[in-house]
């Protein structure tokens, strides 16, 4: 049985009012996850704007995700970074604290050819013996991670265990899994799709706020009950459209934030803030459908 599969939110990374991290929200959102159902978390991706956190938040955020979840669950802790140097810096850190396996984008920003991006992950890899996961988000990276690309890793990275597939191109998680790879779906409308692909999982940042929506998603398919399953997906499907139809991810911070109880701030510039009517609308439609009971 792989290690890392199941539910893994694309965690926040909340901030105070002076545009810090906000630690006690951090721990808030974390622990409401672990409760809920998570079976592990990806710190400081896409959703938790790893690009816009310095190196030394980035850190900062390791060390609180290590202590907050007390080996409970799995950490997958995001270092990719503009540079390899940085990357590197990163994945010692990660490596020193605790996290149970780290993960990075490829190099974006300048087009490198495939045996640039090999090496990158090739040295990324070298840096401990944690389990590295490729995160193909070509959207946002310009670099699509093909089978044929992840191929070449798996047979120069042996430290490579899979990766977070949110590429545009759904049918090769079939292709990820034949060659052995954790391939986690990166699409939270996805999941049970994927799952009947061979995905292990699936990671993404709306899954931060119902968490529990997509256990049942899982727990249902592991059990054999598809029917509830495709309902489950349904949910999460209304989740993921709500929460990505207006300020991703100012949406899922102010969300989480209500769900918590605990301010989660505001993203950081030059991602937009979620006007006072888009926070109205939010939580209305949250509470029409039933996703923060009690409010």
């Amino acid at each position: 049985m792989a290690k890392f599969r199941g539910v893994y939110p694309a965690i926040i990374s909340p901030t105070d009012s002076h545009g810090g991290l906000n630690e006690e929200a951090f721990r808030a959102v974390m622990e409401d996850n672990i409760v809920s159902g998570a079976h592990g978390f990806w710190v400081a991706g896409g959703t938790g704007e790893s690009v816009f956190l310095s190196e030394d938040e980035n850190k900062r955020i390791a060390e609180i995700a290590v202590d907050q979840n007390q080996g409970r669950v799995n950490n997958i802790m995001h270092i990719g970074a503009a540079t390899t140097a940085q990357a590197i810096r990163q994945a010692e850190h990660a490596a020193s604290v605790g996290v149970e396996a780290v993960c990075a984008v490829p190099p974006f920003f300048y087009e490198v050819p495939d045996d640039a991006i090999v090496d990158y992950y090739r040295v990324l890899g070298e840096v401990s013996e944690l389990p590295l996961f490729v995160y193909n988000l070509p959207p946002a990276t310009g670099v699509n991670i093909t089978p044929g690309l992840m191929e070449k890793l798996k047979d120069r990275v042996p430290q490579i265990q899979g990766l977070k597939h949110s590429g545009t191109t759904t049918r090769h998680t079939s292709d990820f899994v034949a060659m052995g790879m954790d391939c986690f779906t990166g699409s939270g409308s996805l999941m049970l799709p994927g799952l009947t692909l061979g995905a292990c999982g699936v990671i993404d940042g709306p899954v931060c706020f119902a968490p529990e929506i997509w256990r049942e998603i899982w727990d249902a398919y592991q059990g054999g009950n598809i029917r509830l399953a495709e309902a489950a997906q349904r949910k999460a499907t209304d989740v993921q459209n709500l929460l990505l139809g207006v300020n991703f991810p100012a949406s899922v911070k102010f969300l989480c934030g209500e769900r918590v109880g605990v301010d989660c701030g505001l993203p950081r510039l030059p991602l937009p803030a979620a006007s006072e009517e888009t926070k109205a609308y939010l939580l209305g439609q949250a509470i029409e459908r039933g996703y923060l009971p009690g409010k």
